[in-house]
């Protein structure tokens, strides 16, 4: 099951250091070392040639389920429980500001405890969790028009690949970056080292994400983004990192998506 727990042990146990919490979204871009291999490959017809998305509450709904399970192991340990605001907020941070913000009160030689309280609770969400409907069709309708599809996630090297294994979603993606193999949001290097893998340049790739931090990733990696609403931030914490729209469900995101990359 430890792979079923890859949000919790990013969560609670990786030290990732994520700078400018509480900035303001329009940040200065960070230059790439990309390679323009794959520019060539551009159509006028299509804007982009790298998505990158982020999984949980963009993809995989579990946005509840990581809310309640912050919240309840919180109050098992004695502590206020945290509203949702905050604990859907934390998402994708790394861990001192993530707990900052959710369980202010819980000291820290108490955080083992919390993350084996997190891993109770949302161990009984895992078999109700799934992707958010429409997205798998969507995702092999972008594959035919060649651009190419990539994840970057809070979520641990070793709990990504089990679920895209899982999910029939072999051979989606063309490369992912993890919380526990690079920095964690919103530091670009996720996006960069993507893009130097992939050969791709800022200007022609798109994030895709629920929260402020996705978008602001990709602000400071000089990319264009893409927020949805129905994931774990508000839609005016998303129109304040200036994304380039802000899709309210999964059919709006496909109509979105397919019209830049030519189909």
């Amino acid at each position: 099951m430890a792979g079923h727990h890859t949000f919790v042990w990013w969560f609670f146990f990786a030290r990732v250091k994520v700078p400018g919490l509480g900035e303001n979204c329009t940040m200065t871009p960070t230059t790439s070392g990309a390679s323009p291999a794959n520019n060539a490959l551009a159509t006028p017809s299509r804007q982009f040639d790298l998505i990158a998305f982020d999984w949980d509450g963009t993809l995989y709904d579990s946005t509840a389920a990581i809310t309640h399970a912050i919240q309840a192991s919180v109050v098992d340990l004695g502590y206020a429980r945290p509203t949702t605001e905050q604990a859907s907020y934390v998402i994708g941070l790394g861990l001192m500001q993530a707990l900052a913000h959710a369980a202010p009160d819980v000291p820290h030689e108490r955080y083992p405890e919390l993350g084996q309280r997190y891993r109770h609770h949302f161990s009984k969400a895992l078999g109700d969790l799934n992707l958010f409907d429409g997205v798998l069709p969507m995702l092999q309708l972008l594959k035919t028009s060649g651009v190419q599809l990539a994840v970057a996630t809070g979520k641990s090297r070793s709990g990504l690949n089990e679920v895209l294994q899982t999910m029939d979603l072999r051979g989606i993606f063309d490369d992912s970056r993890t919380a526990d193999e690079t920095a964690g949001k919103p530091d670009p290097q996720m996006l960069r080292e993507l893009m130097g893998s992939l050969g791709v340049r800022p200007e022609r790739v798109l994030m895709v994400g629920d929260t402020s931090h996705d978008l602001r990733m990709a602000n400071n990696a000089g990319c264009a983004s893409l927020g949805v609403s129905f994931g774990a931030h508000d839609q005016a914490s998303l129109d304040a990192c200036k994304p380039l729209a802000v899709v309210h469900s999964v059919s709006e995101m496909q109509q979105w998506l397919l019209s830049r990359v030519g189909l």
